[in-house]
């Protein structure tokens, strides 16, 4: 535990921090007690450091700089910067700061990078160069580029070494070991504090189980192989082919030139298509798939999404992924289907498929909410969604198994990055148009298949189908009976 009068710096310091944005000006406290918490854990040594690298910075130094250098400063925390980076909510400013995480100049020492680099390989392969100077830094790892002659050949191939940094897997573990005991105190402080007692303790174990993953390179090289299988009949897009000298601790592939998809030199034609085929080749298409389970990119922020010098989306940094089962996707579809059609204990039951319900009324509360949104001439597609899932896990009425939980966080950063690359496609519509495309490839195959067969890429048998347009019928009556219930409930709380 840090002694009393470091522990007042730390909490004098972050109060100055802008950690949440305006909106969410009333989970302040409980933010900077989070930090708090967090941090005293952590060894005397680290902190101490954390502070003294504070003080350093220059008296003119301002808010959002100072917090880019906490963040950095621990690999978890400096993940929690790239997701939250392109959240429109954030001031511009503090935004463009926190996108700066996504691909930091290097400051790694290079002897000690080769050191660790020799060691993982027992020697650098022959016909490998080693560049000068690392080209990139990130949370864990830093990339370090050579070109590479194969035996017997005279054209010499472009890669990068993708190299854990010497001490990111003992501070990765120390900080991952207080995030459940974080949670409990996140839960207890709600309550102090009045506020929502959401599931942190869930939402952290499976963020938790997923950033353990950043060290786990051999992973990450299995995840490689299968996107590159997965588009390989995609030519809009480009996954990093691996070499053959790679190892628990390093990653050996191909250098992929370009830029990250968020440069503003990029004409707006070419931004407009990136961000479309961002949405594409990160949603529908691994959504749409037949396949038994459909792997997602579970951390596209941009400095993972590159434009290269051909215009093509390259898709780099597979360390995070999340995998959806057929059942889960059909369990979403059935959701949006429910609210197209405004059957509110189809899209209920949907919900319920996902996890385990706590409470049934709040969960019926959320999609009653959820479903005025509706009436009220929302759209009831991937962002309707997303807002339901966020109701359902703030009233606490269900506990959500980690890939969805996992899943919503990649879309936040996904949603962010598309806006920031382009404002004009929308989640939705690309969704809407990819959708209409699968399901009118699949009609040939329709008239053969079982009533209740769902093998398909829509996720849709003949029976969903069929009774989709016997509800058609009552859309009208439904519509009506919810918006008198609407009215209803604004006089009752309106009172005499």
């Amino acid at each position: 535990m840090l002694d009393e009068a470091l522990q007042t710096t730390l909490r004098e310091l972050l109060e100055t921090l802008p950690l949440v944005p305006e909106i969410y000006a009333s989970y302040r406290p409980l933010v900077t007690d989070g930090f708090v918490y967090f941090l005293s854990g952590l060894s005397d040594e680290r902190v101490a450091g954390i502070v003294a690298e504070q003080m350093r910075l220059p008296e003119n130094t301002s808010v959002d700089d100072r917090l880019v250098k906490l963040l950095h400063s621990c690999p978890t925390l400096h993940k929690l910067g790239q997701v939250v980076g392109h959240d429109k909510r954030l001031a511009p400013e503090l935004r463009q700061r926190l996108q700066s995480l996504e691909s930091l100049a290097p400051t790694s020492d290079l002897p000690e990078i080769e050191a660790v680099l020799e060691r993982e390989l027992g020697a650098i392969p022959p016909g490998i160069e080693l560049a000068s100077a690392a080209l990139a830094e990130g949370s864990v790892a830093v990339v370090l580029p050579f070109e590479w002659t194969r035996p017997g050949a005279t054209a010499r191939q472009r890669g990068v070494f993708k190299i854990l940094k010497p001490l990111a897997e003992e501070q990765l573990r120390e900080e991952l070991a207080l995030w459940p005991k974080l949670g409990e105190y996140l839960e207890e402080r709600c309550t102090h504090y009045d506020l929502p007692v959401l599931d942190y303790r869930n939402t952290l174990d499976s963020v938790r189980s997923l950033l353990l993953n950043e060290i786990r390179l051999d992973l990450e090289q299995k995840h490689l192989a299968k996107a590159a299988r997965f588009y390989a009949d995609s030519p809009a897009v480009v996954v990093p082919k691996l070499f053959p000298f790679c190892t628990p601790h390093v990653t050996a592939m191909e250098r992929v030139d370009g830029r990250k998809v968020t440069d503003p030199s990029l004409a707006p034609s070419v931004r407009q298509r990136l961000a479309e085929t961002i949405i594409e080749s990160l949603l529908a298409k691994p959504f749409w798939s037949e396949d038994s389970t459909a792997l997602f990119h579970a951390d596209p922020h941009a400095g993972n999404l590159f434009a290269t010098d051909d215009g093509r989306l390259a898709i780099l940094d597979w360390a995070l992924v999340v995998e959806l089962s057929k059942e889960q996707r059909a369990a979403v579809v059935q959701t949006v289907l429910g609210a197209l059609t405004l059957d509110e204990p189809q899209t209920t039951r949907a919900i319920a498929s996902f996890g385990n319900v706590l409470d049934q009324r709040k969960l019926e509360e959320a999609v009653d909410a959820a479903f005025r949104l509706v009436r009220r001439g929302t759209f009831p597609g991937f962002d309707w969604l997303t807002t339901l899932l966020d109701g359902v896990m703030t009233t606490a009425s269900m506990q959500f198994p980690e890939e969805l939980t996992l899943f919503r966080k990649a879309l936040l950063s996904m949603s962010g990055v598309v806006a920031d690359v382009s404002g004009r496609p929308s989640l939705d519509q690309v969704l809407t148009k990819t959708a209409a495309v699968q399901f009118f490839r699949e009609l040939g195959r329709r008239p053969r298949a079982q009533l209740d067969s769902r093998d398909f890429g829509s996720h849709l048998s003949n029976e969903d189908l069929i009774c989709t347009w016997a509800a058609l019928f009552f859309i009208p009556s439904r519509y009506w009976i919810g918006t008198l219930r609407d009215a209803l409930g604004v006089w009752a709380k309106a009172g005499p």
